[in-house]
């Protein structure tokens, strides 16, 4: 007979975007391991990349979809997760997308509508091109800019006030470099996402701003025909857009709840299913990738980390060189096996055979 937790056994899921992560740095390749591990957890909290597979996507009613600089402030403390049974999504859409590019999102968002009856409200384009610019890094990582933040959040702003969203699908013409080496080996299923690290600025730029659920798809030129291309990388190769999976996640994102504003707004006072950094029962990261502000919130608390050493990434930050306590395991397999023994309140040393004596305390 199966336990009951006195408490929903909750965790969290990081693949740091941009890093070039073996598992989870390409197109919904982390998916397989949220759905496992949903599978021995109450609740799972984990960021878009991990799950946005272009026009794939999977349902997991237990799994929450945050966008990492929301998920920062909730490792702080700063915001809590107010989970939701839908939102209505906004659509904002880069002046910078020419006309066809354009259209071919817009069927997107009406075929989502169509047949997974999401609620979108009227889109809005921006009042100027965003200029996205991408850039990488000394360590291979990836990141970028926009020229144009300001148009961005004031079409952030309309969806918001005007149009009365809950959430926002941002579409930003990212520039075409079909030539590109990083482009050539990503679709291999080697090196770094090239785009990963300018989608996260556009996110985290609404998300700070106006604390809505945010995700981005990014607008290209489809790609010519290759048959050799990695499993890895072949869902963003079904189609024109990567948007389907973006609304799918946005539609029922839990909402942010600023713990400022609680006792001011009573629309933001506590629920029951409200949920706080504090209920966070571990934290799952790359074993070379500890260096985030999420990992570093929550290694100052009781929350248990578990480091991957099996999803490389090109970071060099593990959780000894920061003095951090954690679980160090070779793969997601042995995380869940981690996970399991810890729900249920076993050490997961009396399931080895290194069980040591105790020792007398030398303090």
């Amino acid at each position: 007979m199966t336990q009951v937790s006195p408490t929903p056994y909750t965790v969290v899921v990081i693949v740091p975007t941009g890093v070039g992560a073996a598992i989870g740095g390409y197109a919904g390749d982390a998916l397989p391991v949220v759905r496992a591990i949903a599978q021995v957890a109450d609740r799972v909290i984990t960021h878009p990349n991990v799950l946005n597979g272009a026009n794939l996507y999977w349902p997991l009613p237990n799994v929450s979809y945050v966008e990492g600089y929301g998920l920062d402030q909730f490792a702080a403390g700063q915001w809590g997760l107010r989970p939701v049974h839908r939102n209505r999504i906004g659509l904002l859409l880069d002046q910078g997308i020419e006309p066809e590019l354009r259209d071919r999102h817009l069927q997107a968002a009406d075929a989502t509508r169509a047949t997974l009856g999401l609620e979108i409200a009227d889109y809005i384009v921006t009042d100027a091109p965003l200029g996205v610019e991408l850039r990488t890094a000394a360590s291979g990582a990836t990141w970028g800019t926009i020229r144009q933040p300001d148009s961005l959040l004031r079409g952030a702003e309309t969806l918001i006030k005007q149009l009365g969203v809950e959430a926002i699908a941002v579409v930003a013409r990212f520039p075409d470099d079909l030539d590109s080496p990083a482009l050539a080996a990503y679709r291999q299923g080697k090196g770094v996402d090239p785009l990963a690290g300018a989608e996260a600025v556009v996110s985290h730029l609404i998300v700070r701003q106006f604390q809505v659920p945010c995700a981005h798809a990014p607008a290209l030129s489809p790609l010519p025909l290759d048959p050799t291309i990695s499993p890895r990388s072949a869902a963003e190769e079904l189609g024109y857009t990567f948007l389907p999976c973006v609304l799918a996640g946005l539609s029922r994102a839990p909402h942010f709840i600023p713990l400022s504003s609680l006792p001011l707004q009573p629309s933001s006072s506590p629920q029951a299913t409200d949920i706080w950094t504090n209920q966070v029962d571990a934290v799952i990261v790359p074993a070379t990738a500890c260096g985030g502000s999420a990992v570093l919130s929550f290694a100052q608390s009781s929350t248990a980390l578990i480091t991957v050493q099996e999803n490389t990434t090109r970071m060099q930050v593990p959780a000894e060189a920061l003095g951090l306590e954690a679980i160090a395991v070779s793969s997601y397999l042995e995380a869940i096996g981690v996970l399991a023994a810890h729900r249920a309140g076993i050490s997961p040393t009396a399931l080895s055979t290194n069980l040591s004596p105790l020792q007398p305390h030398k303090g």
